[in-house]
C-alpha cells in the first residue's frame, strides 16, 4: 500500500506543460490549466508552458528542447492521445523517448476504466524518460488529467511517497551518459 513518509521532506518538482490542439488556444485550454493548476497546489514549480497543433516533428522538436533544458524536470503534455489520424502526440513523445514507462499506460487505464468504463481503451496514454527528463502523454479531456495527476503522477512526483517514487531515481535516470 502507498503511503506519504511525512519524515521526509517534500522536493518540488519543475513541470512543463505542453497543450497539443488544433483547435485551442491558451485562453481556452482548460485541460493546461487543470494541470498547471494542480501542480502547483502540490507545491512543484511551473517551469514552462506552450500550445502547439497535431504536428508530430513540432511537438517532438518541443520535447527534445524541454529534455535539454536543465530547468525542467518533467514534461506532461496533453491531448493527441487518440486515434484519429490526427492524433501523433504519443508518436511526437516515442521518437523522443530512450525507455518507455509501459506500466504508466496500464495504470492510467485502470484509473480510467474506474471512471468511464471500456472507453478507457481509446485513450493511448504513455510515460517515458529521455535525457534525464520525465516525459507523460495524457489525453486532452480535463477530466483525464485530472485523474492522471490525482492518482498517479501527484504520488509519483512525491519524494515522501512510499515504497518508491520517480523523484528518488531522477538523479540516477542519465547516470549512463556519465559512466567513462
Amino acid at each position: 500500500m502507498s503511503r506519504i513518509d511525512e519524515s521526509r521532506e517534500f522536493v518540488p518538482v519543475r513541470i512543463a506543460v505542453l497543450t497539443v490542439s488544433d483547435s485551442r488556444s491558451l485562453a481556452e485550454d482548460v485541460s493546461g490549466d487543470t494541470l498547471a493548476a494542480r501542480l502547483t497546489e502540490a507545491g512543484h514549480h511551473l517551469a514552462a508552458r506552450a500550445l502547439l497543433p497535431d504536428d508530430r516533428a513540432r511537438i517532438a522538436e518541443r520535447l527534445r528542447q524541454w529534455v535539454a533544458d536543465p530547468a525542467i524536470d518533467v514534461v506532461i503534455s496533453t491531448g493527441g492521445t487518440g486515434l484519429t489520424g490526427r492524433d501523433v502526440t504519443v508518436e511526437a513523445h516515442r521518437d523522443v523517448y530512450e525507455k518507455e514507462i509501459e506500466a504508466f499506460a496500464t495504470v492510467f487505464t485502470m484509473v480510467s476504466m474506474q471512471k468511464i468504463g471500456t472507453s478507457a481503451v481509446q485513450s493511448r496514454a504513455t510515460g517515458g524518460v529521455a535525457g534525464g527528463t520525465y516525459l507523460f502523454a495524457l489525453p486532452g479531456s480535463p477530466g483525464a488529467c485530472r485523474d492522471a495527476w490525482d492518482e498517479i503522477l501527484r504520488w509519483q512526483l512525491d519524494l515522501r511517497h512510499r515504497p518508491c517514487n520517480f523523484v528518488e531515481i531522477m538523479p540516477r535516470l542519465d547516470e549512463h551518459r556519465r559512466r567513462k
